[in-house]
């Protein structure tokens, strides 16, 4: 029989299922970095930014974001269009709440942030 465990401090990690379910999208944390280290970017640049990534996975993942409310996105009525997305309060929220998280992955691969280009590959030899 199965000892019976109870959660660490209260805590109950089933609100974390709708966030996880977003954020593990294989673009998502990437697209947070970025408009983590900015106040407003456009399309274009968060493409260039994330180098491999394509409209359509842009498109979706930041409409992922928007949906729950950690991205917004203000189109501006120019011509040509301009649109800029930005990082909302729940959004910028998570991303402090990420932040220890990205330190100690950095101390576990051995990385630093000195020389990041913020385009990850994965390295030979790392988790």
């Amino acid at each position: 029989m199965a000892q019976e465990t109870k959660e660490p401090r209260g805590l109950c990690p089933c609100p974390l299922e709708g966030v996880i379910d977003t954020i593990s999208k294989k673009w998502a944390l990437l697209i947070i970095h970025v408009l983590g280290n900015t106040s407003r970017v456009r399309f274009s640049e968060l493409q260039k930014e994330l180098d491999g990534i394509s409209p359509k996975t842009l498109t979706d993942t930041l409409a992922s974001l928007q949906k729950e409310g950690f991205v917004g996105r203000e189109a501006f009525a120019e011509i040509p269009p301009r649109v800029e997305y930005f990082l909302t309060d729940d959004g910028k929220e998570l991303w402090d709440a990420i932040l220890p998280l990205l330190q100690w992955t950095m101390k576990r691969e051995g990385f630093s942030a000195e020389g990041c280009s913020g385009h990850c590959r994965k390295k030979p030899g790392h988790h």
